[in-house]
């Protein structure tokens, strides 16, 4: 298994006569990449800069299951793909084993799980009886038609609606969608993983220890909305990475038409002119980006702030290939050409889809504050009133979100969230000896824990400090691009420090916290072109990470599935004070 840790630099000086150096443009180029903390390396062109390669496939898998050469071949192709589904397949089989226990309506489901089947059957939310969970329960379902207000968008509601759709309204069926969709982030995490490290390893041991975190795996089998919006948020990045990569090619393809030959050489160089004036047109990943950003917003407001960091990176990202294809003044070419194609991809984009999820709202009477505007200063066009009555509703909701303040017995500051030190019972039951099959004379729990794997957890804050000197000290993007994702999950809720916030809101950051890792990782298994030494002690070292992971997983598992087991051993898994 190897890795390049490597940051992508350009070279020191383009190929030419002994002695007579860089010509005049390209040095000026080199220079200005020196001033912006790049180091130069005589092996690294534009073009592998702008568009990093793949490691060709070595064929070694193959030759050790005894394929034949065209079996091998076609398995090194689709190694990028076989492995990330394999770890897909892993993660989904975790979570959907015994997916409807335990047979309760599990923390916040009571909300959501309910606003969900509301949607399907009326459009809107409703309000629910005192006795609504148990009458469910058994298969009774008091459905009114008293509208309820609710703080959150839609669409997380209705994701969750598509699994109450297709199974009915119990714990399997609203629990389904989070399931399905925490299996897809593990695939995405490993290809997200492979694009930003150029390594199919690297990115599949991300998707595996996010597959065994397990606060990714608690909120994956609870009908909850935050693991939703962290997979509108994780789709986005990727999204954008890919149209990073795809960006990048165009300019090495506008560079190779301004010199064909590649120079006497036959190395490419940077120009001027296709740095600052070439014109991207249109970019579908970065609309599709919009759109899912659109759908987080949609989801909890919190993804506001992923639409604006991700908008801060992109256009960094745009001056950045254009400095490197040979623009002087990187940022202005940047501004010219591609930052209002940048906004009006992403922001406009993203305010129609949050539009659109309201739908069901506009399109019933019944909804809360639906006929606001009507019964308030209505213009006589309803169109008009019923805008105004969602934008007074959204003036409340805020209200609400700001002014959230009541104490809760599992809350928690954001300082502590890396560390875990305040995780949340979604479900707990203590049980007596001889009560079922309880035989433990101090008797038995059952509960389910929104608790991180520990190990992976507190290796993540290490993780991060490393991630942090790659990108301030190396300037390496993708430590920068990790960053981003985890600065936007966590940053914000240091703004509401006297808000009622809880831990399972950093879900939204576990799948870069996993790639931070597993850049980290990248280093301990060594730079290409180690010694046999090195790299076998770093493939051991790492090992014994994963199994740690693992191990840990495993014996939290009772406790993030509702497995009943002695009190004794309850104990014995509450490692902090502060988790009882």
């Amino acid at each position: 298994m190897t890795a390049d840790t490597t940051e992508h630099r350009p070279p020191r000086h383009a190929a030419g006569p002994p002695g007579t150096g860089p010509p005049p443009p390209e040095r000026d180029w080199v220079r200005g990449l020196r001033r912006h903390g790049y180091r130069a390396r005589a092996d690294r062109g534009v073009r592998d800069r702008l568009v990093p390669p793949y490691p060709p496939p070595a064929g070694r898998l193959g030759r050790y299951f005894g394929l034949g050469p065209t079996a091998t071949l076609l398995l090194s192709r689709w190694a990028g793909w076989i492995g990330p589904l394999l770890v897909g397949l892993f993660a989904g089989a975790l979570r959907f084993v015994n997916l409807g226990s335990p047979h309760a309506v599990v923390f916040d489901e009571t909300y959501y799980a309910k606003d969900a089947w509301a949607l399907l059957q009326r459009g809107h939310e409703i309000s629910w009886p005192d006795d609504a969970n148990e009458r469910i329960l058994s298969g009774d379902i008091p459905l009114g038609d008293t509208a309820s207000y609710v703080v959150h968008p839609p669409v997380g509601k209705w994701v969750i609606a598509l699994g109450e759709w297709a199974f009915g309204m119990e714990p399997f069926g609203w629990r389904f969608m989070t399931a399905l969709l925490g299996a897809l982030s593990v695939v995405m995490v490993c290809r997200i993983g492979r694009r930003l490290f150029r390594s199919t390893a690297l990115g599949c041991l991300a998707g595996v220890l996010l597959a065994l975190d397990g606060l990714h795996f608690v909120m994956s089998r609870t009908a909850l909305l935050d693991l939703v919006l962290m997979f509108w948020v994780l789709a986005a990045f990727g999204a954008l990475l890919v149209d990073r990569d795809r960006t990048r090619a165009r300019f090495v393809t506008a560079l190779e038409a301004a010199q064909p030959a590649g120079g006497a050489d036959g190395v490419l160089r940077p120009v001027r002119e296709v740095g600052e004036r070439l014109t991207l047109g249109l970019r579908p990943w970065r609309l599709a980006a919009g759109l899912l950003l659109g759908l987080a917003c949609a989801t909890k407001w919190s993804g506001l702030y992923a639409l604006a960091a991700f908008g801060i990176l992109i256009v960094l990202w745009d001056a950045a290939a254009r400095r490197t294809a040979g623009a002087r003044r990187p940022y202005r070419a940047m501004l010219r050409r591609d930052a209002v194609p940048a906004f009006v991809s992403t922001v406009p984009v993203a305010a129609v889809t949050y539009l659109a999820s309201w739908a069901g709202w506009f399109a019933t009477a019944g909804g809360y504050y639906r006929q606001w505007g009507a019964e308030n200063g209505s213009t006589g066009n309803g169109a008009v009133d019923a805008l105004r009555s969602w934008w007074h509703y959204h003036r409340e909701a805020y209200s609400f979100h700001v002014g959230l303040t009541d104490s809760h017995a599992y809350d928690s500051n954001p300082w502590s969230w890396l560390v875990s030190s305040r995780p949340v019972s979604f479900h707990y039951q203590s049980i007596q000896v001889g009560q079922g099959d309880c035989e433990a004379e101090e008797g038995c729990a059952r509960e389910v824990l929104a608790l991180g794997t520990p190990v992976l957890w507190w290796a993540a804050c290490l993780a991060l400090v490393y991630v942090a000197y790659r990108w301030l000290l190396r300037r390496d993007w993708r430590a920068g691009a990790v960053l981003c994702g985890v600065a936007c999950g966590y940053l914000p809720w240091f703004l509401y420090q006297e808000r009622t916030i809880f831990y399972f809101y950093s879900v939204v950051l576990v799948p870069f916290l996993c790639l931070a890792v597993a850049m980290a990782l990248g280093a301990v298994l060594g730079p290409p072109g180690c010694s046999e030494r090195r790299r076998a002690a770093g493939i051991v070292a790492t090992g014994v990470f994963v199994l740690a992971v693992a191990w840990n997983f495993v014996y939290f598992y009772p406790l993030y599935t509702g497995i009943e087991i002695p009190m004794d051993a309850w104990r014995a898994r509450m490692w902090l004070d502060t988790w009882v």
